[in-house]
């Protein structure tokens, strides 16, 4: 039996996984009908939700990203506390598909009553998220999760827009040496809250240390995204759990430190701004491609931007006006 907005909504406040998961699939789909149900639930959910600390997470491919969460994600629900994981995959430009195979490498945390974990598509959405990886969030909040992890696809230039919807940023590294440091991103540096040095064992404990020191000194000529917090980095093992306690510290540290003089508040109210801006763009560029004179104009211009006698520039004002009319 189809469930209505109202039940769904009851179902996923009462902590129901499968009610849970049936929202998220909800608010990723992209048939028209769906999407206004998932508004729907999504208004009688909101003044549920803000009750979690939110942590994206970033770092190369085989840093340990799933690893470290699985650890982390365990330790946090020995201290009492519910755990959800959206994991994001990246998404084939060639067949479309996604392998979304984070529950696998996850497979105590999968297991555990406290823990929920969600792959989705990353889609064409860049930035290392989905374009309901917002969504998807305060529907996990609504369900009682007070701990979210946000896993991005992996370190790259745009991987940044993960830190616009989560309170606090982690990045992971792996020991190595100042080559390493020339291939970050001077952006994700100066966003990450707390850099951590993942792999730090048997012999790779010397590079993990001499990694430590080169980012704590390449911090000292950064700017921190934040007046009332100073990154630190830490070496961890995901592997052994040695200094995974101590993250977690330095987490409630942050969480405590930010909230006590509003800074978590105030980043917040900006990021949803920002989303409904970012909303009402992909909005009208869905309503502009699905209007009919518009698509009509749009693969005569494409030709002539194709064969140069058009400037790209010309053609896109062309199908603004034409969608203006």
């Amino acid at each position: 039996m189809q469930l209505t907005c109202s039940e769904l909504a009851k179902n996923v406040l009462l902590g129901d996984r499968r009610a849970l998961s049936k929202a998220i699939t909800l608010v990723e789909s992209v048939l028209p009908t769906h999407r206004e149900d998932a508004l729907e639930l999504l208004e009688l959910l909101v003044p549920h939700t803000g009750n979690s600390i939110r942590i994206g997470i970033s770092g190369a491919p085989g840093v340990g990203k799933s690893t470290f969460i699985e650890s982390f994600g365990n330790y946090v629900i020995d201290q009492g506390h519910r755990v959800a994981v959206l994991a994001v995959d990246p998404t084939s430009s060639v067949s479309g598909g996604s392998i979304l195979g984070d529950k696998t490498r996850m497979e105590v945390l999968s297991r555990k009553e406290n823990a929920y974990i969600r792959p989705s598509p990353a889609g064409k959405t860049l930035g290392g998220v989905t374009r309901r990886t917002r969504e998807t969030l305060l529907l996990c909040e609504a369900a009682g999760f007070d701990v979210i992890f946000v896993e991005t696809v992996g370190v790259g230039q745009s991987e940044t827009l993960v830190a616009e919807m989560t309170d606090m940023f982690l990045l992971l590294l792996s020991p190595g040496s100042g080559d390493e440091l020339q291939g970050i991103k001077r952006g994700i540096m100066e966003l990450a809250d707390l850099i951590l040095v993942n792999k730090s064992d048997g012999d790779q404990l010397p590079a993990a240390n001499r990694t430590v020191s080169d980012y704590q000194l390449a911090l000292h000529f950064l700017h921190s995204r934040s007046l009332n917090w100073t990154a630190r980095v830490q070496a961890i093992s995901a592997l052994t759990s040695q200094g995974i306690d101590v993250a977690w510290q330095a987490v409630i540290e942050y969480r405590n430190l930010l909230e006590h003089v509003g800074e978590i508040s105030s980043r917040r109210t900006a990021q949803s701004c920002a989303w409904m801006w970012s909303e009402t763009a992909d909005e009208l560029l869905t309503e502009l491609k699905e209007n009919k004179l518009v698509m009509a104009l749009a693969e005569d211009l494409e030709r002539e931007v194709k064969e140069g006698l058009l400037p790209p520039t010309v053609a896109a004002k062309r199908l603004i006006q034409t969608f203006r009319r």
